[in-house]
């Protein structure tokens, strides 16, 4: 099954801040918009920042001003610094990938946990 392919989850303190990165394959074609969901168990997933084709961006409320969503079209990577980091933000964080073909991919989940 192809997937992306997350990195930079981990333990952090409260205040802090962390970099999730996520690369497309190559046998992924037609990205048009890239983001980042999360999830805590007992919970549904929940959107956290997109960023499309041509670079607009859109976040969750709870993030904005700490989080920022950019992509590298060459690399076929989208990122997400997280900044302020707080005990809330710990959660499972997934990559979501939409092609033109209407095609969704998910990657397998990096945790992050922020201590208090």
């Amino acid at each position: 099954q192809v997937q992306p392919v997350e990195s930079g989850g981990g333990l952090v303190q409260a205040g802090g801040s962390l970099r999730l990165s996520c690369a497309a394959s190559g046998s992924i074609s037609g990205i048009n918009t890239m983001g980042w969901y999360r999830q805590v168990p007992g919970k549904q997933r929940e959107l956290v920042a997109t960023i499309t084709d041509v670079g607009s961006t859109n976040y969750a409320d709870s993030v904005k001003g700490r989080f920022t969503i950019t992509r590298d079209n060459i690399k076929r990577t989208v990122y997400l610094q997280m900044n302020s980091l707080k005990p809330e933000d710990t959660a499972v964080y997934y990559c979501n990938l939409k092609t033109i073909w209407r095609v969704t991919y998910w990657g397998q989940g990096t945790q992050v946990t922020v201590s208090s």
